[in-house]
């Protein structure tokens, strides 16, 4: 487990626009009523509401996800999880569905530097269409997406026919669902679909956002998975032992999203976790059964065998014409860390360290390092 660094605005803004950055970081809700154009042209308000703290919270989820890639890059580890990141929504010059900074996008643009080629697979009930349209244009990021579609639902793209243009043509998947749907047609299409799109794009590298809003009961969701359901997804990714990055992303249902990704990480883990959820401070969010493990819902599902076939087959039509594993140009590889200047004579030492520079010093005894910060380095000699 490490603590991410708080990514500076000029790592946010390898993506999103500078006066967007700027704005975020200057916005607060004592001063929001004097940027009334701002907050129109940025979208903030209803589905955004500015809070206290905002920019440092899209810095440190932000942070996270950048961190993870740069591991991976490193061969730090095989897989890195940030459950704070996924807010694929957000777009190069505005905040939507509740997302101001798109991780996602950060972090496969870090990762690109050292990887050919990207896949990016999201199963959050809606539709990942920020991270889509920042890489509709180019090959070397394949974005694949499992999402509800129609009826006007947020944030209404996604269909089927939405495939990328110019470069990346046939490299942006979608697969819209109807209401309803439940684990054995969810696992067995994503199954038939992402072991194709592995087949024919040969990733380097999987981004996987773990959305808990498509889980059965979620408040703002109309699916029908059990959190097994979810998870196999996870663990059909796993199996593929590509370096992998997993985020959170959507879930309204706060004590079912900690279920979810808690079960999730002892699939990235290799570890069976009991279904009783032992005693702890918040053991009152998940009664009164204390399960760790929830059944999928009694919702009709929508999605026929005919339409569901139908979708398949059109999504397999399209990996037909992509190119088998697109070449890409040698280039020089950026930087990994942008790092602004500071001249620590001219701060007042008294406020040199922030209490977030002072966090991460601090070493907890259940925390577990490599190298000379190694807790356990001498426990052989014991």
């Amino acid at each position: 487990m490490m603590r991410p660094h708080k990514a500076y605005p000029v790592e946010l803004a390898q993506f999103h626009s500078a006066d967007y950055v700027e704005f975020l970081h200057r916005i607060t809700p004592d001063t929001q009523h004097l940027f009334a154009n701002e907050l129109s042209k940025y979208n903030l308000g209803e589905d955004c509401p500015v809070f206290e703290n905002l920019f440092e919270f899209c810095q440190i989820y932000a942070g996270g996800t950048i961190d993870a890639a740069r591991r991976l890059n490193h061969q730090l580890c095989d897989i890195a999880i940030n459950w704070a990141g996924g807010l694929h929504h957000a777009k190069k010059c505005e905040a939507s569905g509740f997302c101001y900074i798109n991780d996602l996008v950060l972090g496969i643009l870090e990762l690109l530097k050292y990887h050919s080629r990207v896949l990016y697979i999201d199963i959050d009930v809606h539709h990942g269409d920020g991270v889509e349209e920042a890489f509709y244009f180019t090959d070397r990021v394949m974005t694949v997406s499992f999402h509800k579609f129609g009826d006007l639902f947020f944030p209404g793209t996604g269909d089927v026919k939405e495939i990328g243009e110019r470069e990346g043509k046939f490299y942006a998947i979608n697969v819209p669902l109807k209401d309803g749907i439940d684990d054995g047609s969810f696992t067995r299409l994503f199954r038939t679909i992402i072991s194709k799109v592995v087949e024919m794009y040969r990733p380097g590298v999987i981004v996987l956002q773990c959305g808990a809003d498509s889980l059965a009961g979620d408040r703002l969701g109309c699916f029908n998975l059990s959190i097994d359901g979810h998870a196999e997804c996870v663990r059909f990714v796993k199996k593929f032992n590509l370096p992998l990055l997993v985020t959170g992303g959507g879930g309204y249902t706060k004590e079912n999203v900690a279920r979810c990704w808690t079960v999730e990480t002892g699939v990235l883990l290799d570890t069976e976790l009991p279904n009783e959820i032992p005693d702890n401070e918040y053991i009152k969010y998940f009664s009164p059964d204390h399960l760790l493990r929830i059944p999928n819902g009694h919702m009709e599902n929508l999605n026929t065998k005919s339409y569901i076939s139908t979708i398949k087959t059109q999504v397999l039509e399209n990996l037909r014409f992509i190119q088998h594993a697109p070449g890409v140009q040698m280039q020089e590889v950026p930087p990994d860390f942008y790092i602004p200047d500071i001249d620590e004579d001219e701060q007042n030492p008294d406020e040199r360290m922030n209490r977030h520079t002072q966090d991460k010093q601090i070493q907890r005894d259940d925390e577990h390092y490599e190298g000379d910060n190694d807790n356990d380095h001498d426990m052989d000699d014991a």
